[in-house]
């Protein structure tokens, strides 16, 4: 079988590689992304590794990379991806490398730090503008708007003959002449203050401080900038109020100083004369007015150097992450005696063996080396990793099977079977062909779209997961489309397409007048030829007993595709036991699972069948009539209590075909034999093989491998060397089946109780476990009809204009409840409940999935993940 059914063959290699041309050689296998490395210094730490200093090396460019990024995306800059990914560089221009980015960073890190410091410049001088311009505006007031009587103006002029002492008493007021009058007897008032800018946040606490430290001894005039100054630091916008403080001696002014510093308010040299602050003022301006102009060159001038690095900065990331994982892997490696080849392990599919050797040669090519590598083929007893080659379309389904586990190495595969049974099941319990068309156009969309969808590159986790399963959406909306056709269910309404096969000959006045009327199949309302696909559409306007009718039909086709299911799990597993030779499964496990599963479970499926072709309305013997029917549940509890049926009334028979009673009762035996069948052969087939083998005289000793060809013990116990003395495929039914060698008798007849417990008691329960597929089928529908009901109804049910504006309103509110309701909701739950009944009740039968997955070299996924990560 191809590796969509089974894993890729795996071999574990030796790769001898020539110091100078490791570098290439790797770098071209991981363009490839077809080998497995393994480590082969475990014990040796990251730190004393050979390759060290040039790890930390890319991780520097890595850091200076990501301070470029950081500063491209703060100033908008789109950064060119073409999608394309640049070969790995040659170890020696790593060194041009470093060299560019250093010189971009101390370039950018320069431009920075000038910047700050013009911007912290620039906005001490706006600070200082505005509070030069705040107090003159204090002292204009103060002096344009003070009336006063004309002996305290005389006292003005005695206190303090200069302009200044004039506009402080001005500021002051008639209160704080007083004041100052009374405190300094007679002296000249002379007054001393400060000025600054706060933050306007903390004014009031600020306010409060002064007021408290200084006991009431300070006067606090306060403005408003009404522009937002900009940080130099962060950029971020801050709002500032400008004050000024007046107040009398050394002592206040220490006091009010401090608590500026303590609140971290800016304080600024004032003049004390006006036509001084005006000089000030207009040398502030003309300085701002050049601090813009360099501020200006400066913030172009980063630009370019930034414009110019978001050209290349994506292929740089790319460049630099190959580098790093080159010497990552070359890490693993071991260095020989002569330290002049490097020696690695690594698993590789055997398809690809010549893929590996020529992307081998190329590298050798490209770094110019004399020798060729060499690649030889290992002998292990290791399990090899499990490689399922996927595409873009199965690519989602076996995700869904990894993520229950990942299949043992060669073990059968279950995501091809699933890809049709997964959306089929699905659809049993979606049928709706109006809900089912919505999946699928939003899953053909997806589809149709995928290049520029996938090229978007969200980060919206929701999202990723939609599109990431888009074909099994679409899948799943096209078979719910089929099963709606086949239920006749459209947002809870019928299609008649064939016309329907009943007829009501029932007169107008009969009709009107009786609620429910029934049409006699035996006569002229029915035709006697069938829908000819899917449910009759009369059924929809049936209320009575659609809901009986539906439960009936539903509920045997769920037990039908269950056993269908449970049975292709269990024919499955025999692929598995043929492939790995495993005979004593095949007796002992696999013939009586089937036997169990048949003789009881299909033939209950098979009486389904019979019922509905032997018993039917319009016989014209009483005895397969409908109302003579057996209940199939009924003969099953009886078949396995070994009780026989109660006597029917009239000519009805309890038992569908002569001999039912006999046969049923042998069907049980048979299938109860099969227990002890399934707990006891093998590990009995074990011990009688240890004990033979114990007999035996020693082999003599044959070839280096020791017991490698296998001897009779070996077959007899599922050694690990089954497959043609290939020691690489070590696994016995790819993990359905384990190899016993080393296992005490007493823990493998447990395991084996264990097993057949498990599976005697999963039929059951597995068998009633699919019944899901009729409960979640009934609810949909139900809940569709209930919102047709409920919701769209009273809106066409409303005449003229406003039964328009109703209808439009109605339809909305119809339509966001289906399609959140049902299509999301009903959706996710119809996915869980498939999801379950793949791992639970199909896997179980055949699948292990006790393996590890091959995650190969690939630059591919290294750039995927390191993309994600920095996006996280």
């Amino acid at each position: 079988m191809g590796s969509l059914f089974r894993s890729e063959e795996m071999s574990l290699c030796q790769l001898f590689l020539q110091s100078e041309a490791a570098y290439a050689c790797v770098s071209e296998l991981g363009e490839l992304g077809l080998v497995q490395f393994r480590d082969l210094n475990p014990d040796v730490n990251a730190f004393q590794r050979k390759f060290v200093n040039e790890v930390r090396r890319c991780d520097e460019m890595e850091r200076k990379l990501r301070y470029l990024e950081k500063e491209i995306k703060k100033d908008g800059i789109p950064m060119l991806d073409t999608g394309e990914s640049p070969e790995a560089p040659q170890p020696r221009e790593m060194i041009d490398l470093e060299a560019t980015f250093e010189k971009l960073e101390n370039e950018l890190r320069e431009v920075n730090q000038n910047a700050e410091a013009l911007k912290r410049n620039y906005l001490e001088l706006t600070e200082l503008k505005h509070i030069l311009r705040k107090t003159q505006v204090f002292f204009d007031e103060a002096m344009y708007t003070e009336k006063v009587p004309n002996k305290t103006r005389t006292r003005y002029q005695q206190m303090a003959d200069s302009h200044r002492e004039e506009e402080q008493v001005n500021l002051l007021g008639e209160e704080g002449i007083r004041a100052g009058g009374a405190g300094a007897q007679g002296q000249n008032l002379k007054l001393g203050f400060v000025a600054g800018v706060i933050l306007r946040e903390r004014l009031p606490a600020f306010e409060r401080m002064l007021w408290r430290a200084c006991r009431g001894n300070v006067f606090l005039r306060q403005a408003m900038i009404e522009d937002p100054l900009e940080d130099p630091a962060n950029g971020d916008k801050v709002y500032k109020s400008v004050f000024i403080i007046f107040f009398q001696g050394d002592q206040l002014k220490t006091r009010v100083k401090k608590i500026c510093e303590g609140f971290r308010a800016t304080l600024y040299p004032c003049p004390e004369a006006p036509t001084d602050r005006r000089e000030m003022a207009m040398g502030v301006m003309t300085r701002i007015e050049d601090l813009h102009t360099v501020l200006g060159q400066t913030q172009d001038h980063r630009h370019r150097v930034l414009v110019a690095a978001a050209k290349n900065l994506k292929n740089w990331f790319v460049k630099v992450r190959k580098i790093k994982a080159i010497y990552h892997t070359l890490n693993l490696f071991n260095l020989d005696v002569t330290q002049k080849c490097l020696i690695a392990e690594c698993w590789v599919p055997l398809l690809d063996f010549e893929t590996i050797q020529i992307a081998l040669r190329r590298g050798t090519e490209r770094s110019g080396s004399s020798v060729p590598p060499i690649l030889n083929r290992m002998e292990t007893f290791e399990d090899p990793p499990t490689y399922n080659r996927t595409n873009k379309f199965t690519h989602a389904f076996q995700a869904l099977i990894n993520a229950y586990g990942v299949a043992s190495y060669r073990e059968m595969n279950p995501a091809p079977y699933t890809i049709i049974t997964f959306p089929f099941l699905f659809a049993v319990m979606f049928g709706d062909l109006g809900h089912g068309a919505i999946m699928a156009l939003f899953g053909l969309w997806m589809v149709l779209k995928e290049k520029p969808l996938a090229a978007k590159k969200s980060d919206n986790e929701i999202w990723n997961i939609f599109f990431g399963g888009r074909y099994i959406i679409f899948l799943m909306g096209v078979f719910s489309m089929y099963t709606g056709f086949v239920y006749n269910d459209i947002f809870s309404k019928s299609l008649n397409v064939f016309g329907s096969s009943w007829s009501i000959n029932y007169n107008t006045s009969t009709v009107m007048s009786n609620k429910a009327l029934q049409l006699d199949p035996r006569g002229a309302d029915y035709a006697q030829t069938p829908y000819p696909i899917g449910l009759d559409p009369v059924w929809q306007v049936a209320p009575l007993n659609k809901i009986i009718f539906q439960n009936a039909y539903k509920m045997k086709i769920s037990i039908i595709f269950g056993v269908i299911h449970m049975l292709f799990g269990v024919f499955v597993g025999l692929f598995n036991h043929r492939y790995f030779k495993n005979k004593m499964a095949v007796y002992c496990e696999f013939i009586p699972q089937v036997i169990f599963l048949v003789f009881l479970f299909f033939y209950m499926t098979l009486l389904m069948f019979i019922k509905w072709v032997k018993y039917s309305a319009n016989y014209e013997n009483v005895r397969f009539s409908a109302g003579c029917a057996p209940s199939i549940l009924i003969t099953f509890i009886n078949m396995v209590l070994f009780k026989a049926p109660d006597e029917s009334e009239g000519d009805c028979s309890p038992f569908m075909f002569a001999g039912q009673q006999g046969l049923q009762k042998f069907l049980v035996v048979i299938a109860l034999l099969c227990v002890p069948w399934m707990l006891l052969a093998k590990p009995i087939l074990i011990m009688r093989g240890r004990k033979e083998a114990a007999h035996q005289p020693i082999a003599p000793y044959s070839n280096e491998n020791g017991d490698t060809e296998g001897g009779g013990l070996n077959q007899a116990n599922n050694s690990t060397v089954a497959q043609g003395g290939q020691p690489q495929q070590p696994q016995q039914g790819g993990g359905a089946g384990h190899g016993h060698d080393n296992e005490e008798m007493s823990e493998i007849f447990i395991h084996q109780g264990i097993h057949t417990i498990e599976y005697v008691l999963g039929s059951v329960s597995h068998t009633a476990s699919y019944l899901r597929l009729w409960a979640l089928s009934l609810a949909h529908a139900q809940l569709a009809e209930v919102l047709w009901n409920m919701v769209l109804q009273n809106g066409l049910k409303q005449d003229g204009w406003i039964g328009g504006v109703a209808l439009w309103a109605v339809f909305a509110f119809w339509a966001v409840l289906t399609v959140g309701i049902l299509v999301l909701m009903e959706g996710l739950s119809a996915f869980l409940h498939t999801l379950r009944l793949h791992w639970v009740e199909f896997q179980s039968k055949f699948y292990a999935g006790l393996g590890y997955a091959f995650q190969p070299f690939s630059f591919e996924v290294i750039l995927e993940s390191s993309s994600s990560s920095a996006e996280d």
